[in-house]
């Protein structure tokens, strides 16, 4: 059985206070874009050992017990040992570092194709709680629609709201920017319009009243993404921010941009229609 987790971005990401438990509460708007990983899973019947897990295209570093794949897979085994020996095979397409949610998706899509392929009857809310123990965003892909999150990113709210009809122009430069330095330059602050409202704007008003609180320091330490931002609008963006903590920055336009490729020719570059 074959499965296709999907990125999201953020549209825009309110930092709005640091907790006790040194996490900060926020406010964002997840919302799910087509680009994708290709997650397969067969059971692999001559097999001892519980699972044998393969990547290709994007590498994927790190040990195999730290993949979100293999967690969320363990989890499952935990209630279900009766799930027979598998082969893992994951494509990489989504980038990694990009704040784009590649992982986290992988990990639902994990739980929801074991879920189907065993016919485990595992509810939405089972999955969700089986996979926020992997991250704060992790639940958010089980059900897979747009939601005003709040908390440190875990708390949802599904919203009706749709970029039906509008063109999204992804950009990933080689940067790394890790969550670490990410909340290095934030000052936490709580804003006077919510979110959930600001999105009702027009989209040419966003520029101007939603923003994504990581670009400041971000962009003082990689200008280089700053720039990618600017010329977004230079050709013609309605909006244009970096995703989450970065380094991915989309641009949302109202036409297809032609030989965008070119424009931005050191970028993991994908321009896609929003369904």
């Amino acid at each position: 059985m074959i499965t296709f987790p999907n990125a999201k971005i953020n549209l825009g990401l309110n930092v709005i206070e640091k907790r006790k438990d040194g996490y900060h509460n926020l406010e964002t708007i997840f919302y799910p874009i087509n680009l994708q990983d290709a997650l397969e899973v067969t059971v692999a019947k001559e097999e001892e050992q519980p699972y044998i897990f393969t990547n290709s295209g994007n590498v994927i570093d790190g040990n195999i017990e730290d993949n979100l794949i293999i967690k969320a897979y363990n989890i499952v085994k935990e209630h279900y040992p009766s799930i027979p020996p598998l082969r893992i095979k994951i494509f990489k397409h989504i980038p990694s570092g990009a704040g784009l949610g590649g992982g986290s998706s992988d990990a639902a899509f994990m739980i929801k194709l074991l879920n189907k392929k065993f016919s485990l009857n595992m509810s939405d809310e089972e999955m969700e709680n089986h996979v926020s123990r992997l991250g704060a965003d992790c639940a958010f892909f089980i059900k897979n629609k747009p939601v005003f999150a709040t908390g440190i990113g875990n708390i949802f709210e599904e919203i009706d709201f749709s970029l039906k009809g509008y063109y999204m122009l992804l950009l990933k430069p080689e940067t790394f920017v890790s969550t670490k330095e990410a909340y290095a330059n934030i000052r936490p602050r709580k804003r006077d319009v919510s979110l959930k409202e600001l999105i009702k704007e027009p989209i040419e008003n966003w520029r101007n009243c939603i923003e994504n609180d990581f670009e400041n320091g971000v962009f003082l330490n990689h200008p280089e993404i700053s720039d990618i931002k600017n010329k977004l609008y230079d050709i013609g963006a309605k909006y244009a921010s970096m995703s989450g903590s970065g380094s991915a920055v989309y641009g949302i336009f109202d036409k297809q941009i032609e030989k965008a490729d070119e424009i931005f020719v050191d970028c993991f570059c994908r321009l896609r229609e929003f369904e």
